[in-house]
């Protein structure tokens, strides 16, 4: 760094929104214990991709800083330490186990080089939990880490750990800070989110931690949930999406296919049948709602009639907004032993993948035209529906406030519109520049951040990178 960013701590972000918001919480960390002159690498492992472009920056980012500290931490330096160790640009590497703990980044030349220890010991989710994402048009909290369960594909589980819950109300305090503090949307996030509670005392389910943050926080204007598994979305969640409007109508399922075959041999623990069966439900508890999903292409063994099936899925179940990737094997997956596609495939079959996702876009955007929408300001001209929906309009709204558009067309990619009134703004501005965000393929997009920095490409889990 140059001398007068001595004292600058740059923080470089892959991969999924729950890294977007540890992030902030190393941000934090990072600068109570004193670090400065330095780069922080949060990475993702969920695709080969993601671990290249991460190796990509730092070697970027060494020679653009040659006397800056470089650290590298997340899912990638947890399950592949060494990967990093052995590049010389590297100072240090922390896991995801140590990267938001006190003192991981007081280092001096005496520190360990590595420090990557066990994620599955690792018991605690919620004593980080922080003030604000300051650089944020929306707030997240973090109600849930790791994941109990072992999809073939999925390498996630070794990055963070076994899943484990944030207390009720430890969440609900925080949520009231939030709010106190001027957000309007907050997102609730984890790596498998409808997991959350079960291992809690009473084993709560995630519908009745909805329930309450609505109830107990009543000048909470919006609450989103991230990405979550259709397999779990449990009774309480659906009525409470039924009879509460500041619930937004957007989910995101965690599909990954629509062959019955494909499914089993990915381990999900649903079928074709069961996430139509559950869409169905959802659209009957809210019919205004708008859905998306992860959708893999070029899984080992697919065939052309199974790949074909998940085309149709995207149809059947009237998906809005699907996050399309190509297959990528991840060591210690089962996933990785199975006879593999050639890459030619797999790639053609991504591509037609999201160019039916892109006919489903249109669709979605299409039936929004005449509609007046609440929208989250995000940046100048810039915000975003309930339903998730992005919209470009005339005028001027506090960044962070919610307002009101009147969608007049779209572009194939976005909703275009006219702002009709402002209804509520957010104290305080927005610093886009604070967390700068990698685009990686395999990484889902981070609701907040515009789309001139946030990544557009999805990831194959829940939430977790």
């Amino acid at each position: 760094m140059s001398p007068e960013n001595q004292d600058k701590l740059d923080i470089v972000t892959f991969g999924c929104r729950l890294n977007s918001y540890e992030s902030e919480v190393i941000r934090k960390t990072a600068t109570e214990d004193g670090l400065s002159n330095a780069i922080i690498f949060n990475t993702c492992a969920v695709t080969g991709e993601a671990v290249r472009q991460a190796r990509q920056a730092i070697r970027r980012a060494r020679k653009e800083n040659p006397d800056a500290r470089l650290i590298v931490t997340g899912c990638a330096a947890q399950t592949d330490p060494d990967t990093f160790a052995q590049m010389a640009e590297v100072d240090f590497v922390i896991g995801n186990a140590d990267k938001q703990k006190k003192g991981a980044y007081a280092l001096t030349p005496d520190s360990a080089r590595v420090v990557v220890n066990d994620v599955f010991s690792v018991k605690e989710t919620a004593g980080h939990l922080i003030d604000g994402l300051k650089d944020r048009a929306r707030a997240f909290v973090e109600v849930q880490n790791g994941c109990d369960h072992r999809c073939t594909f999925c390498i996630i589980p070794y990055g963070r750990g076994n899943s484990r819950s944030a207390a009720a109300g430890d969440v609900i305090a925080q949520t009231q800070k939030l709010v106190a503090e001027g957000y309007n949307e907050v997102v609730l996030t984890g790596v498998d989110l409808t997991s959350w509670g079960a291992d809690l005392p009473g084993t709560p389910q995630l519908g009745h931690l909805v329930a309450r943050i609505l109830k107990l926080v009543p000048d909470l204007k919006r609450l989103r949930l991230s990405s979550i598994d259709a397999a779990e979305i449990d009774d309480a969640l659906l009525n409470v999406l039924r009879d509460e409007e500041r619930l937004a109508p957007y989910l995101h399922l965690s599909l990954q296919h629509g062959d019955d075959l494909i499914l089993k041999r990915m381990k999900r623990r649903h079928l074709r049948a069961d996430a139509l069966a559950l869409v169905a439900k959802v659209r009957a508890a809210r019919p205004d709602i708008a859905l998306g999903a992860d959708l893999i292409a070029g899984f080992p063994t697919e065939s052309e009639d199974a790949f074909a099936n998940t085309l149709s899925l995207i149809d059947e179940a009237g998906l809005a907004f699907v996050h399309a990737f190509p297959y990528s094997p991840r060591p210690q997956t089962p996933a990785a032993k199975m006879p593999q596609l050639p890459r030619p495939v797999i790639k053609e079959r991504a591509a037609k993948l999201r160019a039916h996702a892109e006919i489903a876009l249109n669709r979605h955007l299409a039936a929004q035209v005449g509609r007046t929408v609440s929208c989250v300001v995000e940046k100048p001209g810039f915000a975003r529906a309930g339903d998730f929906t992005e919209v470009v309009f005339d005028g001027e709204a506090t960044i962070g406030g919610l307002a009101d558009i009147t969608i007049t067309g779209h572009n194939g990619k976005h909703a275009t519109g006219v702002l009709s009134s402002p209804v509520a703004q957010r104290t305080g501005e927005v610093d886009f520049a604070s967390v700068r965000l990698q685009k990686t393929e395999g990484a889902i997009p981070i609701f907040a951040v515009p789309p001139s920095t946030a990544s557009r490409s999805p990831s194959p889990v829940n939430g977790g990178g």
